[in-house]
């Protein structure tokens, strides 16, 4: 079922056809105007078509609001300035929209317009050397959510993490862990941090014979046990932060499998690998990137390079149609060099598409927070989930556009205030909760109701946010823009609250029952149910109790 805007905008685009002769395919503008006097929706369409038609818009819009006009749906279509399009809807017409959420539950929101659509979505990727971090604690939520919010428009999702568990960095982790098992200081450029020691205690407990062994397999069972251990680790932790994969890639297994040497022919068949100085290079120059890469050395040793377009092109051949790619804001350059690749492989360079993450600061008592317990130099991902909680963390992470730096205040995001945003949220709903928990009581059911009894201003203010929220899930997965889900819940948030400070939704001590409060429960009913959908897309509880 269609949401009002969704009908008025299918509206929009067949009176187009009809009334102009002019199959339009592109966006339909619809705003809900600021001035409540201007309507509930308005369109500049006409200003907009006025090149395409070769006619003026006020006469474009008139075209289209004889058309309009007739919609029983529609109450009112108004011409304003040079040719604006205003529109009010039939309040019961509108008020239907109560009956769809509470129908349709838990897929409200959702749509198709990705159907069909194959999507990898690659990220966090962290070395198996250490705790998550900070960083990576950003990117467990977008990289999530970025996945439910593409599922919800219909797309099919592979959440991928790329192990890197291949080079020098990997043998420098292990032996670090064994010098601490053997009470010996780490390697030059090794790994520090009371994580190191507690790894090395663990796999003594687990087999003190692994000290029993010749010095060149010790330091390859400490390296081997101490990585398992340290994923494991890694995938515990997210799973508590509610973040899931699908795939867990390991970058050994290209070179184990061949694939390293099968992107290589691929590329090569493909034209634009050449060699020069006894080394293979791929001539991403061709394609915008700032120096062409080498790919084997001429030692005759891979590159990371060519284990990342190996990678590239195995998700290809796995069919994924997009690639996104969620990286630090140190790899900027990555960007270029990527889509690079996809043109060496005769793709377009859109099947690649990168987000870069800007830098996040943990505030407490008006100081930044810059060193963990646990991992010595680092704030992990475990050290935020016990400051502030799973659920505070990923909506704090997330309602901020990724490429903006961002600030955590711990003392914020405690308080059981207004000021916190995921109190606000979750309150709205746990409100809402209570209300219908005292509803049932006094007999007052969510399911039939007159829709005309839904006209105040407020009433009609809550279910035009209310019909924003496909539109907004199917805009923040064309974009992957996922903070426009929390901030349109904030936004859904306040106006329920001015609603139920304005509207009385429960009869007061002996007052009989009305079907305005039978009304009003259903709108109630509706706007916990919103919530509770846009929370499970941004992987946030939905209390009922608070």
């Amino acid at each position: 079922m269609s949401s009002p805007q969704e009908t008025l905008i299918a509206q929009i685009r067949a009176a187009i056809e009809r009334g102009l002769n002019i199959n339009f395919e592109g966006e339909i503008p619809l705003e809900r105007p600021k001035n409540r006097d201007h309507g509930d929706y308005a369109s500049s369409i006409a200003l907009q078509l006025s090149k395409l038609a070769g006619k003026p818009p006020r006469d474009i819009a008139a075209a289209l609001q004889t058309i309009l006009a007739a919609e029983p749906n529609i109450s009112k279509v108004d011409i304003a300035g040079p040719g604006f399009i205003n529109f009010t809807l039939n309040r019961a017409s509108q008020a239907e929209l109560v009956n769809t959420i509470n129908k349709v539950g838990k897929s409200y929101g959702h749509g198709n317009s990705l159907k069909g659509k194959n999507f990898n979505v690659e990220f966090i990727s962290a070395n198996p050397t250490g705790p998550l971090h900070l960083g990576h604690t950003r990117w467990a939520a977008v990289g999530d959510v970025l996945g439910r919010i593409l599922s919800a428009a219909g797309a099919n999702v592979t959440r991928e993490f790329y192990i890197n568990d291949r080079g020098v960095h990997m043998d420098l982790f292990g032996e670090s862990v064994r010098a601490a098992a053997l009470s010996k200081p780490a390697p030059e450029d090794g790994y520090q941090g009371e994580y190191i020691k507690d790894i090395a205690e663990h796999l003594i407990q687990q087999d003190a014979g692994i000290l029993e062994l010749a010095e060149d397999q010790q330091k390859i069972e400490f390296r081997e046990r101490a990585y398992k251990w340290q994923l494991g680790d890694q995938q515990r932790v997210l799973k508590t932060f509610n973040t899931n994969f699908d795939v867990w890639f390991s970058e050994r297994s290209l070179h184990e499998s061949g694939a390293v040497e099968h992107g290589l022919d691929e590329l090569k068949k493909k034209g634009h690998v050449f060699e020069a100085d006894g080394a293979t290079w791929l001539r991403t120059t061709d394609f915008g990137d700032d120096k062409d890469r080498v790919l084997l050395k001429a030692d005759g040793t891979y590159t990371y390079f060519t284990s990342d377009t190996a990678y590239y092109i195995n998700k290809r051949e796995r069919g994924f149609d997009v690639c996104i790619y969620l990286l630090g804001a140190d790899h900027h350059g990555y960007v270029g060099r990527l889509k690079a690749v996809a043109q060496c492989n005769n793709d377009n360079p859109d099947v690649v598409e990168v987000l870069i993450g800007q830098l996040v600061k943990i505030m407490k008592n008006g100081e930044e927070v810059k060193l963990s317990k646990r991992a010595g130099t680092i704030i992990t991902l475990e050290d935020i989930v016990e400051e502030v909680g799973v659920d505070a963390a990923r909506y704090t992470l997330l309602r901020y556009p990724t490429d903006s730096p961002m600030v955590m205040d711990v003392e914020v995001l405690k308080s059981r205030t207004n000021d916190n945003p995921v109190y606000y949220v979750q309150y709205a709903h746990a409100r809402i909760a209570a209300l219908l928990r005292n509803a049932e009581e006094l007999g007052i059911k969510v399911g039939s109701f007159k829709t005309s009894e839904l006209t105040h201003e407020r009433e009609i203010e809550l279910m035009g946010v209310l019909s924003d929220f496909p539109i907004v899930v199917n805009t923040s997965a064309e974009l992957r823009e996922a903070h426009r889900i929390a901030r349109y819940l904030e936004e859904l948030a306040g106006v329920y609250h001015r609603f139920y400070a304005d509207c009385r939704v429960l009869p007061m001590g002996d007052e009989a029952q009305s079907d305005v409060h039978v009304a009003r429960i259903n709108l109630c009913a509706a706007t916990r149910q919103v919530l509770e959908n846009g929370l499970s897309l941004l992987g946030v509880s939905a209390p009922e109790r608070m």
